[in-house]
């Protein structure tokens, strides 16, 4: 009989049991976050810098939920950098669904952001509010990137919680295998985001250079 799972409550014991899920420990296989981040604008700079101001704010009259996080970090992120124009478009709460070689069980759930680039997965993003960890938030965006087709051997992803963020890289085959970037927090110095939205534009460019 088939088992259905809600991807939003598997962990990362199933997903190594279930699809053999490896952890790469090596700095060589997602190196896509550390190098060829092109620079921004100082209107990007200072828009980056309001977000920071605006989080900071918002930070003071809790609770701080997803959808505030979304409307108040992860929209206005993705409309600086032009995530909402051409070549790009974005699906909302976008319905997913795996199974395993035996087919025995299937995995559900809804991917808050997904972002297109003519139906390549680009990056998968998993919003959580504040009183989460984005380490709270892997287990499920995994499950969603080993949802992406067949075709698409590698899936980056990003989890934030509004004021920390992380990036992801699965690499698909037989036996996946994925790593982590470093998190950015909004609360360090300087401003994180300006990493954030480096690698979020570098990410996006990658399917028009293979």
């Amino acid at each position: 009989m088939t088992q259905t799972l809600a991807a939003e409550n598997v962990t990362l014991e199933q997903l190594i049991l279930l699809y053999g899920l490896e952890l790469v420990d090596s700095e060589e296989f997602f190196r896509e976050w550390q190098e060829n981040l092109s620079e921004l604008t100082n209107l990007e700079k200072q828009l980056l810098d309001q977000i920071k101001v605006g989080y900071l704010n918002l930070r003071n009259y809790p609770p701080l939920l997803e959808n505030t996080v979304n409307t108040t970090v992860l929209s206005p992120l993705l409309f600086i950098g032009k995530f909402y124009l051409p070549p790009f478009h974005l699906k909302l709460e976008k319905s997913i669904e795996i199974e395993t070689q035996d087919n025995q069980i299937i995995i559900k759930g809804r991917i808050d952001f997904l972002l297109l680039n003519q139906n390549f997965w680009v990056t998968v993003i998993e919003s959580k509010q504040v009183a989460y960890s984005v380490e709270a938030g892997l287990d499920q965006i995994l499950a969603y990137m080993l949802a992406a087709p067949q075709s698409q051997d590698v899936v980056f992803g990003m989890i934030t919680s509004g004021g920390s963020f992380m990036f992801i890289k699965l690499l698909k085959s037989s036996a996946p295998r994925y790593a982590t970037s470093d998190i950015f927090d909004v609360r360090n110095r300087g401003n994180e985001l300006y990493s954030v939205l480096q690698i979020l534009k570098h990410i996006s460019q990658l399917p028009n250079q293979r």
